[in-house]
């Protein structure tokens, strides 16, 4: 029986601390039952943090590694930020759009625009603060950077930001409340999955004719 819709690939970006990481983990919670979901996991060169685990919220790996990766076409995309480097595999996404299901992103907006020129029908959303004054407590509330790496963290955070309107974004989040945020985030691909171009023609030739 042909499927009702492809697999889709869901692109979460954010500013540092604008809370995309978060959503994602409320979004793939398993008591949502959003069965088929799962979370792309970026291969990184940065140190792993207080609270995080290997192949979770990243694959951690050297310097060389990465860029064996790199040389044998291993990322649909990869980038450097604030001195560390950060790659999306490309076989799971090839796969879930092969399979069905939905993928995930976790990812800076550098990889974003990257991803959405690999994969046009992605559906990528922006997560923002709701204040600027908002966006510099949540960083100095991580407690994970230097006064230096906040300071460089909240000039970028601010770059990214101005720069949304020519990504590729599709869809743009408030999270000003984190449930409102998720739920909105939800809306947001349900809807996008029931657009025309993301019905597969076999489904609609057996509805149709």
């Amino acid at each position: 029986m042909p499927k009702t819709k492809p697999g889709r690939i869901v692109i979460i970006s954010s500013p540092s601390g604008g809370g995309k990481t978060t959503i994602c983990r409320k979004l793939l919670n398993p008591n949502r039952k959003t069965q088929g979901w799962s979370f792309s996991v970026s291969h990184t060169t940065r140190k792993m943090r207080i609270g995080e685990r290997n192949g979770r919220e990243y694959t951690f790996v050297s310097a060389d590694e990465f860029a064996a990766k790199v040389k044998h076409g291993f990322f649909a995309e990869h980038f450097s930020v604030h001195g560390n480097k950060y790659g999306t595999p490309r076989q799971p996404l090839e796969d879930v759009k092969r399979s069905g299901g939905v993928k995930i992103l976790d990812i800076d907006i550098q990889g974003a625009r990257r991803i959405k020129r690999e994969f046009p029908d992605a559906t990528a959303i922006f997560v923002l603060p709701p204040s600027i004054t908002e966006l510099r407590r949540r960083l100095k509330l991580r407690g994970t950077e230097t006064r230096e790496e906040l300071a460089i963290r909240f000039k970028g955070a601010l770059r990214e930001m101005k720069s949304i309107h020519t990504a590729g974004f599709g869809y743009i989040v408030i999270n000003k409340e984190l449930a409102t945020a998720v739920k909105q985030v939800l809306a947001i691909i349900e809807a996008d999955s029931c657009r025309i171009e993301n019905m597969s023609k076999e489904h609609l030739h057996k509805l149709i004719g």
